[in-house]
């Protein structure tokens, strides 16, 4: 903050004034400064900080909101009132208060309503120096009422009538927004003829027949509630009249010749004029005694509503509205008072004073009527406040004479009138403070010479301190004629010059003590462009360089920047920046323009600009491209110790401009023969400057580059070796790191030869602990890269420098680092081990971590060792198999997956640094608990009969608990693999074999198969089996052929053998019915059993399974012979991975009806008389066997 030092700047002669620059400054009211560092140790009495609104409209949706902040130190206690009266929020459980805050919440989220809070409620901040009170804070509910129901009649009217569709919209808090729509919620088209009123009203000028609708729609949003309620909608129908009627204007609001108009200062003042006619009028608006504000003056609503913003007393008058149309004109006049609620003009400010000081508050305010102005003290009113002797009310102005540290308070001044009221908080604070400069000590000032230089001294005390200048370490006299003293302590040169460079001194004093600060100014050269661009005509597709050359401070590094037609330059490749130029290649027409180029420092800025003009080239023979020719004659001049300058002449550029050229040098003395990339500097230089590194023997060569390549490289230029140095660098990387557990082992990266600067390269290795008082110890070891330090204590850290050093002295004073010494194991195994199962397959385990000393190395984390115990006979065959988890960093619990359910585990906990594992914890045991079992491990049909099928199984490999009973599911599939009902039957845990009877005879079931444990049900296995046909001794298809023989009976309707066969079959009876016709016709008699018996046809003879008939049998989709003995075991265990394949999943053959080695034959021609019984009595379809059958 800018402290009073003096009323107005002085101007002290250096002829005239002793070598001090003395400040003497009268008593005055004194801010605290806000700087965090003073205000730690400072005592203040409270102010407030931030408070919600007077009016504070809430939304009664949401919990309440009350702020209220303070600062002070010590930091204030926070107290509220509510209408009136305390306000004890502890014994409203709703209520709460923020910590270290007065804001309250209330949670009327969960209960209660929000007009049981609504009232006035004011916060008091209290501490040892004083209270500071908050504004009445007036907390309302915001209401959005819906519309009173009302009914309305159409309206009918003639065309050219006038129109009012009134809104009244219910009061709301705070009052809605209004605005008409139509059922589609489109908003209706307004315009001078139609409007909205202030009032919401909808005025008609005149109506016309487009202006018939029955959907007249007022709307009203409360925003505070985001709710939208709608009026009724209004019918409006618009008959056509023959002739209208004009008619001069008549105002529709407001009415009567004038009215009266009031409104706050600060406000919106909003005059509203709409008249009616036919043609519709137009509004014009005019001052009568003065003229309408221009920047604050407004018109709405087709300029029937004038607003001025910001509205003050000035615009107290009468104003007048005029209403014209070609018949006539009308006018209105609104007479307009304006009033004001206080407001400042001098609010009271914090008055910090020592003790025995004077001082004086003053609350200066305004308003219409003009305010009242009364002080509280302590938020009392100070009639009956405590009385201070040092303190005298005057008005408006509390004058404070000979203060004591108890008058330290707060004050508020009240300044009220009918239309409000302001509150301001002004604390004294009567402090005994010395001096203290808040400007940081050793501030560095950098000027630019012959400008202004400002050096600041922001100071605080109590009593005011007086404020002295000094310059230079001895307090050598100002050699300037003139120097200017700001109020705030600021010391200004007005013209510095080179010799204002040096030290200056500010010195603070009062009766309490003495401060000094000490500032520093360096004044720098002006930077300057000492070669600027100049105008340019170029031919297109030529280039074209402009050039820009800076002179600067050398202390400071200037940035170039080019612009083109005070724009940047275009982001194209053909335009070129370097150090001093700009080059434009291939220019084009609108590359013409202004370039200007800005030279940019942290203190300064020039600018120069040329213009460049492009022209259309003349015509050229076809040009030969190539790359550039080498460059020749290189010379070394100005050489430095660490530097030289080349210069070089270019070679021919084929025809391509040269864009850059490319300096490699060479190092006989390190690495002769190979070169290397030194810079790069634009083609239009012929000369660069080169920074050398100390003993190094230097060659240089020369490269030219264009659009088309690289030339070959100049010849060397004569060689240059530079002086040795002492190294620039210290080695970098440097680490501490153990590979025992006493000792330490120091590594860096060495210099190269170019770092080294000089013959006889080494480097000084120091080390010392970092935690004791040890000095360093160092030691000289040749070019190497790592030193051990051995005899060191166990993993303590070190604190490491290296420092490099030739024949001719030191490197800098290198950084350090720190590192550690070896690490060893851990010597204590974690303790308070123990187990919470959380289900069958995870476990949690916690320990408590080890003490960080016995860890003797970085902690890498813990290691969970953990097996499950197995029983003599595993443990025997192998050994237990041990898991490992490892958990990063200081964990002190971790999670164990994949657990076996209903298995004994034993585990043990170690801690891990990077040396490796402690010892482990005590042996925990603990047990999971069951779980559901797997599948069992086979499931057998065998004994297939009419009604029966006994099956077989083995128990889960995995029960992973007690098995309690086993659940058998199955379910018969149809002809159409349509599943039937489904039968449950529950096995106990015992059995491993299980016979169903009363099954339907040739059919085909669908087993699902799993057990059960306590915990449930574990996986299925599932599986298919048919029972046998009839008593023919033929066997029921082989389950166990899988995916093979279900695939034999997809389509089988379409098979080429079937179709054969069919026709074969259908010849034969077609033959056999000719004979028997022929035999009767003839009267003879022809046994036609007994020579079906005699000559019975090879194709429809019984088929056995063993007989190989059909052993060549081509399957229907991959045409593969299946070989006799390519049959599932005669056990017909079926794995788990295929139970779930069913022969209903594999085609659309007639289930039931064949054998599985496709001898459907036999079932046709064996006891053939019984089979359409058979058939009937069967709940499956009939298949094209049997309708052959039933033919026959």
């Amino acid at each position: 903050m800018q402290l009073k030092i003096m009323p107005r700047r002085k101007r002290l002669s250096a002829g005239r004034t002793p070598l001090i620059l003395f400040l003497c400054q009268i008593i005055s009211a004194l801010d605290v400064p806000l700087d965090p560092k003073l205000l730690e140790d400072l005592v203040q009495p409270p102010t407030i900080t931030q408070q919600s609104p007077k009016d504070y409209i809430i939304d009664p949706r949401e919990n309440i909101v009350i702020q209220c902040e303070a600062k002070g130190k010590p930091p204030p206690s926070f107290s509220w009132t509510r209408n009136g009266t305390h306000f004890d929020i502890d014994k409203d459980p709703l209520v709460t208060m923020k910590p270290g805050s007065g804001t309250l919440t209330i949670n009327i989220m969960s209960e209660g309503k929000a007009e049981t809070y609504e009232g006035v409620y004011q916060c008091t901040a209290r501490n040892e120096r004083g209270a500071a009170i908050s504004n009445n804070i007036v907390v309302r509910p915001s209401r959005s009422p819906l519309w009173t129901k009302e009914k309305l009649e159409p309206i009918t009217l003639r065309n050219g009538q006038s129109l009012i569709l009134p809104c009244r919209p219910p009061l709301g808090l705070p009052p809605p927004i209004i605005f008409w729509m139509d059922n589609s919620f489109q908003r209706l088209p307004q315009s001078e003829r139609v409007s909205q009123g202030l009032n919401g009203d909808l005025y008609f000028s005149n109506v016309l027949p487009e202006d018939t609708r029955e959907d007249y729609i007022c709307y009203a949003r409360f925003n505070h509630t985001q709710t939208i309620q709608q009026k009724q909608p209004i019918s409006v129908k618009v008959i056509s009249a023959k002739s209208n009627r004009e008619r001069p204007p008549t105002f529709l609001t407001p009415e009567g010749n004038a009215s009266h108009k009031e409104e706050l200062r600060g406000n919106v003042l909003s005059l509203e004029c709409i008249a009616e006619g036919l043609p519709t009028p137009i509004i014009y608006w005019i001052k009568e005694d003065g003229t309408l504000p221009i920047n604050r003056t407004f018109y709405r609503n087709f300029k029937k509503t004038l607003q001025i913003i910001q509205v003050s007393e000035a615009d107290s008058g009468n104003y007048q509205c005029i209403a014209k149309n070609p018949l006539g004109a009308i006018h209105h006049t609104i007479s307009v008072t304006v009033k004001a609620a206080p407001y400042w003009i001098m609010a009271p400010q914090n008055l910090v004073l020592s003790p025995g000081e004077d001082g004086r508050l003053m609350c200066g305010a305004n308003g219409n009527p003009k305010p009242k102005i009364s002080w509280l003290s302590n938020g009392v009113p100070v009639e009956i406040a405590a009385d201070d002797p040092s303190r005298k009310i005057d008005g408006d102005t509390i004058i404070f004479s000979n203060v004591q540290e108890r008058s330290s308070a707060v004050y508020q001044c009240n300044a009220s009138n009918k239309y409000g009221y302001l509150l301001a908080n002004a604390f004294v604070n009567v402090l005994a403070e010395p001096p203290r400069i808040l400007t940081s000590a050793n501030t560095l000032y950098q000027v630019i010479a012959d400008r202004p230089a400002l050096l600041d001294c922001a100071f605080f005390g109590s009593p005011l301190p007086t404020i002295e200048w000094f310059k230079g370490a001895k307090g050598s006299a100002l050699r300037e004629d003139i120097y200017v003293l700001h109020e705030n302590g600021t010391l200004e040169i007005p013209v510095a010059q080179k010799d204002s460079t040096g030290t200056y001194t500010c010195v603070a004093r009062n009766k309490l003590g003495m401060a000094k600060n000490e500032v520093h100014l360096e004044i720098k050269d002006a930077t300057r462009i000492i070669k600027q661009p100049e105008y340019a005509v170029m031919q297109r597709g030529g280039t074209v360089s402009f050039e820009c050359k800076v002179k600067h401070d050398h202390t400071l590094i200037p940035t170039v920047t080019w612009l083109k037609d005070n724009g940047e330059l275009p982001n194209d490749g053909r335009f070129t920046v370097d150090k001093d130029h700009l080059v434009v290649a291939d220019v084009r027409d609108d590359d013409g323009g202004t370039y200007t180029c800005v030279a940019n420092t942290t203190l300064d800025n020039v600018s120069a600009s040329a213009v460049l003009s492009v022209v259309a080239p003349t015509p050229t023979p076809a040009p030969i491209y190539d790359v550039p020719n080498p460059p020749f004659d290189l010379e070394l001049t100005d050489q430095l110790d660490k530097s030289v300058q080349l210069s070089w002449t270019p070679g021919n550029d084929n025809n391509s401009p040269i864009t850059k050229f490319i300096i490699e040098y060479e190092d006989a003395m390190h690495e002769a023969g190979l070169w290397h990339h030194q810079t790069e500097v634009s083609g239009m230089q012929t000369t660069a400057q080169l920074k050398l590194s100390p003993y190094v023997n230097y060659s240089f060569r020369v490269m030219a580059v264009n659009s088309l390549g690289r030339s070959l490289p100049s010849e060397a230029s004569e060689q240059y070796l530079t002086k040795a140095a002492e190294p620039d660098t210290n080695p970098t990387a440097v680490e501490g790191l153990g590979s025992e557990p006493d000792n330490l082992v120091i590594t860096w990266k060495p210099l190269n030869g170019f770092e080294s600067n000089g013959p006889g390269l080494q480097y000084k290795v120091s080390w010392r602990q970092k935690d004791g008082d040890d000095e360093w110890t160092s030691v000289v070891v040749a070019n190497v890269s790592k030193y051990i330090v051995s005899g060191t204590p166990t993993f303590v850290p070190y604190l490491i420098k290296v420092q490099a050093l030739n024949d001719v002295g030191f490197a800098p004073e290198p950084v350090v680092v720190m590192g550690h010494s070896g690490e060893d194991l851990p010597m204590v195994a974690p303790g308070n081990v123990h187990v919470n199962v959380v289900n069958s397959t995870l476990a949690e385990v916690h320990w408590d971590p080890v003490p960080l000393k016995s860890i003797r190395g970085h902690l890498q984390g813990y290691r969970i060792y953990y097996w499950k115990a197995q029983s003599s006979s595993k443990r025997n065959r192998r050994h237990l198999e041990k898991k490992i988890l490892t958990f990063q960093g200081s964990k002190t619990h971790g999670m164990l997956p994949g657990l076996e359910p209903f298995s004994h585990y034993t585990l043990n906990v170690r801690v891990v640094n990077g040396k490796g594992e402690g010892p482990a914890s005590p042996d925990r045991i603990f047990n999971t608990p069951e779980g559901v079992p797997s599948a069992p491990s086979s499931l057998k049909i065998i004994n297939p009969t009419l009604d029966s099928l006994t099956l077989e199984w083995d128990p889960p490999s995995r029960p992973n608990g007690i098995l309690t009973e086993y659940t058998l599911k199955y379910q018969p599939i149809n002809s159409t693999h349509e599943l039937g009902p489904l039968v449950d039957l529950k096995i106990p845990a015992n059995k491993t074999r299980w016979t169903l009877k009363n099954l339907n005879f040739s059919t085909r079931y669908k087993f699902y198969f799993y057990a059960q444990t306590a915990a449930g049900s574990g996986s299925q296995i599932t599986e298919e089996a048919v029972t046998t046909v009839d008593e023919a001794g033929i066997p029921p298809p082989d389950v166990g052929a899988g995916k093979a023989m279900a695939s034999r009976q997809v389509d089988i309707a379409t098979q080429g053998w079937f179709i054969g066969l069919m026709c074969a079959v259908a010849l034969l009876i077609l033959i056999l019915l000719i004979v028997c016709f022929i035999r009767r016709n003839k009267g003879g008699k022809y046994p036609v059993k007994e020579k079906e018996d005699a000559h019975a046809d090879p194709e429809i003879q019984p088929m056995k399974e063993d007989d190989g008939t059909f052993g060549e049998y081509s399957d229907a989709e991959d045409h593969k012979p299946l070989k006799k003995g390519s049959r599932t075991p005669s056990d017909r265990t079926v794995k788990k991975e295929d139970s779930d394949d069913s022969l209903v999943d594999y085609g659309e053959g007639v289930n039931g009806q064949f054998n599985e080695d496709g001898s459907f034959i036999g079932q046709y021609s064996g006891k053939k008389e019984k089979e359409p019984a058979e058939g009937n009595e069967s709940s499956e379809a009939p298949s094209p066997v049997n309708a052959m059958n039933s033919f026959v």
